[in-house]
């Protein structure tokens, strides 16, 4: 199977190593890509997918980020008779726009927070007012994992919003949990849940960030999670968008708040989070790519209960001075190859380039995310940060508590 890559961060860096892996896989190529995935794919520069997936011929075309998903080019790439894992435009929707995935929700009665569409900034300060602290305010539309705010201030609230059409949600307290479903629009097939840790800083502190950290499994997780997530909140979705006549295939993010009455729906993402990816595929002992092609394909009833290793996986995402407000680019990175050199260590690219003189440098906020995996949470964590700490770029900053609470509960 030759298969295609779209895009170039952690998220596709994690996917292109393991599919990179699996036997079924004799060619694989990313666009553009990233330094890190050149060791593992041919990078592809064009236009757009649709060229990109002519180029090499593509089998199989797996589109990582959510913009050009929201853009259409699953649908481009549709027409143009590829295979291609990842929804259409139009149910792309439902990590595209907020209100309409709360409706969606509520029309497949699948459980989430109460929720109030503002337009103007009339309409929010009488919302918040009438809610009451903390104030969860999000933004509707696409904002790379920084569009959301809670907060006791009503004036950051306020402010948040300006210039958006935002949806303000009831406070969900409990711990929050990523579960990613493939679907090929009517079979729903989870995958082991992970944890992202959103905030900058340590203890949760600080402004939201495309994701600072993640680990999986989750030895604190309620039993039977995974079974009642798809049975009342993944399936009655995708069957929901099969009536609306916009049937969605690829992968289905839940994001989930544990809360005292059970698990809500905090967002629906239409791809695989990052960096939760980093942390869920190389815990999966089942080949990914037939899954992959079985979701595009329509074949996801005939596949089989998934085998997962018995390991646990820790990923620390480096980021560079003044993420997430305004990131410094350019800055030379060192220690990547020793880094790569601790026992179960990969060091995934996110935003790297190479400068004219062939050097590593930054090139986005969040720069590098280093992936352990051990026997345990603890001894994955242990070799995750004995990495980073070879690793230096002037400025970087990373949390130091990723994974902490759930590695010394067990």
């Amino acid at each position: 199977m030759r298969v295609l890559v779209i895009g170039g961060g952690g998220r596709e860096h994690a996917l292109c190593l393991a599919l990179a892996d699996d036997p079924a896989v004799t060619y694989l190529a990313a666009a553009p890509g990233n330094p890190g995935i050149a060791s593992v794919a041919e990078l592809v520069q064009a236009q757009a997918p649709v060229e990109a997936a002519r180029a090499v011929s593509a089998d199989l075309v797996v589109v990582g980020p959510e913009a050009p998903l929201v853009a259409g080019a699953a649908d481009e790439m549709r027409a143009a008779g590829f295979a291609v894992f990842g929804p259409s435009a139009a149910a792309a929707q439902l990590e595209g726009s907020k209100a309409f995935a709360k409706q969606v929700m509520a029309d497949a009665g699948v459980p989430t927070a109460g929720h109030w569409v503002c337009e103007t900034p009339e309409q929010l300060a009488a919302v918040l007012d009438r809610v009451g602290p903390p104030f969860v305010v999000k933004h509707d539309e696409l904002a790379a994992g920084k569009g959301v705010i809670v907060t006791d201030d009503r004036a950051a609230a306020l402010n948040h919003a300006q210039g958006h059409r935002v949806v303000v949600e009831e406070f969900l307290d409990g711990p929050e949990v990523s579960l990613f479903c493939l679907t090929d629009g009517r079979t729903v097939v989870p995958l082991q849940p992970a944890q992202d840790f959103k905030r900058v800083g340590d203890g949760d502190a600080g402004p939201n960030t495309g994701g600072m950290g993640a680990y999986s499994p989750l030895p604190w997780a309620p039993p039977g999670l995974v079974d009642e997530v798809v049975k009342t909140v993944a399936q009655p979705t995708v069957d929901e968008m099969a009536a609306r006549g916009t049937p969605f295939s690829g992968l289905l993010y839940v994001g989930l708040a544990i809360t005292a009455n059970g698990p809500r729906v905090v967002e629906f993402n239409a791809r695989f989070g990052d960096p939760e990816t980093q942390v869920v595929l190389p815990l999966l002992a089942t080949p990914l790519a037939g899954l992959l092609h079985a979701s595009a394909t329509g074949g996801l009833g005939s596949v089989g209960p998934l085998e997962w290793r018995d390991d646990a996986a820790v990923i620390v995402v480096i980021a560079s001075e003044g993420y997430p407000a305004t990131p410094r680019t350019g800055d030379v990175i060192s220690g990547v190859e020793a880094a790569n050199e601790v026992e179960g260590v990969a060091v995934l690219h996110a935003g790297t380039a190479m400068d004219d003189a062939r050097r590593l440098v930054t090139a986005g906020g969040r720069v590098l995310g280093v992936r352990a995996v051990g026997p345990d949470l603890a001894t994955a964590r242990e070799r995750a940060y004995a990495a980073v700490g070879h690793i230096h770029i002037d400025g970087a900053h990373h949390r130091r508590d990723i994974a902490a609470a759930a590695a010394s509960s067990r």
